[in-house]
């Protein structure tokens, strides 16, 4: 585990999957258990953390190309068309 960022820093996973310090908050969360990125305002994501899941495995990207090199995949929810285009290259 690594120490929380200073003031004004924040936490986001690089391409390759390891937590980086920014001095920008990231575009897109994601759930480090079943490796799902979606918008910050995703409502499966924030039902989740309203029912106290989630949090603790929450993770930050930069953009959908970071996501996707660390072994992210969309999600189906916030994400219909960029998860279609996953399912398909399944």
């Amino acid at each position: 585990m690594t120490a929380a960022p200073g003031p004004g820093r924040y936490t986001l996973i690089g391409p390759d999957g390891v937590p980086r310090s920014s001095q920008t908050p990231g575009t897109l969360g994601g759930y480090r258990r079943s490796r799902i990125y979606g918008r910050l305002d995703c409502p499966a994501a924030l039902r989740a953390m309203a029912q106290g899941g989630y949090v603790t495995h929450r993770v930050f990207f930069a953009d959908e190309a970071t996501a996707v090199a660390a072994g992210y995949r969309p999600c189906g929810r916030c994400l219909p068309k960029q998860y279609a285009e996953w399912r398909a290259a399944q």
